[in-house]
């Protein structure tokens, strides 16, 4: 598996090259990097298979004296990939990924041929944004004052919510961590891409939909058949019916690609199998 570093604008992104055959497939996480996506890969032995660690997380670095994961930035990232295999691409796109594929179609829109976007975690697309940016919120505020454990619990709470965030779910008392197996103890970091502040500019996104609408990718919006009407559920099915679409059910859940080796394991072989029917 070659695997190369390419200098962008502020970064040092590292990408892999796995197998040889037909058009390239990339796949991008956020804050996944490229380990994620190995029990995927393996489904896609015929193809040539893109898979790289975003700027700042796994084996890419960053220089340009920021910690935060914007779309733009990171669309920008992609696309120089894209351009150094010799694109266009098919692409996978999961969760944070998945808004990255968003803008880089809308600013890039011949660097992609098929995008699966899998559950974009955007807020705005919601009709109770502003209680999904109150959860979100509530999950971050647990991290900055317990702490690692106390911010995954409440991150675990808010992401499995079914429906909207009622008053029933602010009532909701902290979850414990140890009921998630999270540790109570606190290590005293908050560099954590997930539950720090980084990523919020991830899930406050603003979708370009005239600008996705126009371009000649083809555009599909994926959501888990078991993730049910958790936050991610929803945001996929609204973001698809903002592009005039219904969003395409694929097998598992949120992660429903991965294997066993990062805890919750999904279908990574009948996803595999959904995702080569949707490409075509």
């Amino acid at each position: 598996m070659p695997t190369h570093t390419l200098e962008t604008d502020g970064a040092a992104v590292v990408y892999d090259v796995h197998g040889e055959g037909g058009r390239p497939l990339m796949m991008i996480g956020q804050p996944m990097d490229a380990s994620g996506f190995s029990a995927l890969v393996a489904q896609f032995p015929d193809r040539t298979v893109i898979t790289y660690d975003p700027r700042g997380l796994g084996r890419s670095t960053r220089s340009d004296g920021s910690t935060e994961n914007r779309p733009e930035i990171q669309a920008a990232d992609v696309h120089a990939v894209i351009q150094a295999v010799g694109g266009p691409v098919d692409l996978f796109a999961s969760s944070g990924g998945a808004v990255t594929a968003l803008e880089l179609v809308a600013t890039y829109p011949d660097d992609v041929v098929t995008l699966v976007a899998h559950e974009p975690p955007i807020i705005d697309v919601l009709p109770d944004a502003d209680a999904a940016r109150r959860a979100r919120d509530g999950f971050m505020e647990a991290y900055q004052a317990k702490g690692w454990g106390a911010g995954m619990a409440a991150f675990m709470q808010m992401s499995s919510w079914q429906g909207e965030y009622t008053d029933e779910y602010f009532a909701l008392p902290a979850p414990d961590p140890a009921q998630f197996g999270m540790p109570a103890e606190d290590d005293g970091k908050r560099d954590d891409p997930l539950l720090g502040t980084a990523s919020v500019a991830i899930t406050d996104y603003q979708p370009k939909v005239d600008a996705l609408k126009a371009a000649p990718t083809r555009v599909v919006i994926a959501v888990g058949e078991e993730t049910g009407n958790a936050f991610t559920a929803r945001t996929a099915v609204h973001t698809a019916r903002l592009l005039g679409q219904e969003a395409v059910v694929f097998p598992s859940h949120h992660g429903g690609f991965m294997g066993g080796e990062f805890g919750y394991a999904g279908k990574p072989e009948e996803f595999g199998v959904r995702l080569r029917e949707v490409l075509g």
